[in-house]
């Protein structure tokens, strides 16, 4: 025999509505009152018809999670956070709390970053999180901000996680922005306290805000340590791969042979600064220090570990994954900047 609404309702002693409320989630209910409709939902193993109530409700069950690639460790912790998060209580699959995460791995393409916010509209999805940094193109932007526009008029919750606030100042929830050029200018302040004053700068690809707000913090520490002139012939820019670090590295070295330091893009592009070096006899820190940024998990068993800037990859996916559910209020204004710290390891060293 099938379990109905109004089975619920009368297993919890509450009205039918209010049954409807705890699972759709789209008004608040008494933590007793809601404690008691999930408990009578799992006794009667009720199964919430999700077609029926998407058609019914502005939005269904569903939360796209945008990210460029889930094999990089940067995009897969924060999309692991957010996964954590939209479930049910304590990360339990209680029927009526939990959120189906869907991963829309973009590979970076701005074309697919568009088809798939398209494909999450037409599914009603109650949210969506777009991770890591965004495309610097006008015409992308201006694409961006109208779909996004569309998205949050249809009652879907729009996070930011990782990147900077729309340009256009769209009225996404909320934008958790990571301070890439804050956790650069500690960095290389880092670098400048060692001694270094040749010091090179892998960068990743110059479209992306990531890569210019990384890159400014940098210069902005050399410029103020009174080494602001000829920075771009110690700039190379590439993917945030390693490879692109290690042919970046040999085009450095080419540039100016006296490097004491590279700063790299992040810290899968650091391995190919690493290996780079060590193919051509340079000692890691003793003749050529090297610093990532991000602190993957790999960082620290580095041979030797990196010096990198930790970002709270973790703790801003799981933020976001809560204001995406409504378990958590927007902060004020609707942006928070969310800062990283130097972690100094075995990879730099002074000038010797």
């Amino acid at each position: 025999m099938t379990v109905t609404l109004a089975d619920v309702a009368a297993r919890a002693r509450v009205s039918p509505a209010t049954v409807s409320r705890v699972l759709n989630g789209n008004y608040p209910v008494a933590a007793a009152t809601r404690e008691r409709v999930l408990r009578a939902v799992d006794e009667l193993d009720y199964v919430l018809n999700g077609p029926a109530s998407s058609l019914a409700a502005a939005t269904s069950d569903l939360v796209g999670v945008l990210v460029n690639d889930i094999a990089d460790p940067f995009f897969g912790i924060m999309a692991g956070a957010v996964q954590t998060e939209i479930g049910g209580p304590e990360g339990s699959a209680r029927a009526g709390c939990e959120k189906l995460a869907v991963i829309c791995n973009t590979g970076g393409s701005p074309e697919r970053e568009l088809t798939y916010l398209t494909l999450l509209q037409r599914q009603r999805a109650a949210a969506v999180v777009l991770t890591g940094g965004a495309l610097e193109d006008p015409a992308h932007l201006a694409a961006m901000s109208a779909k996004l526009g569309k998205l949050v008029r249809a009652g879907t919750a729009v996070v930011l996680c990782g990147r900077p606030p729309m340009p256009g100042g769209e009225p996404v929830l909320a934008t958790l922005a990571f301070d890439n050029r804050g956790g650069a200018r500690l960095l290389t302040d880092h670098l400048l306290g060692l001694g270094h004053r040749t010091i090179g700068y892998v960068a990743g690809p110059p479209e992306r805000t990531t890569t210019r707000h990384r890159l400014e913090g940098h210069r902005a520490a050399l410029a103020a340590a009174g080494l602001g002139e000829g920075q771009d012939r110690l700039t190379v820019h590439g993917a945030y791969t390693r490879s692109a670090g290690y042919d970046a590295t040999v085009e450095l070295l080419a540039r100016e042979p006296e490097l004491t330091a590279v700063v790299a893009a992040n810290d899968t592009v650091a391995l190919g600064v690493c290996a780079a070096l060590r193919e051509r006899g340079l000692r890691i820190p003793e003749d050529v220090s090297v610093a990532g940024f991000d602190d993957l998990p790999f960082a620290a068993d580095a041979g030797p570990a990196l010096t990198t800037v930790r970002l709270p990859l973790a703790e801003a996916g799981a933020r976001a994954g809560r204001l995406a559910v409504g378990k958590e209020a927007a902060p004020e204004g609707g942006v928070a900047a969310v800062g990283g710290v130097v972690v100094v390891r075995g990879s730099t060293g002074r000038v010797r």
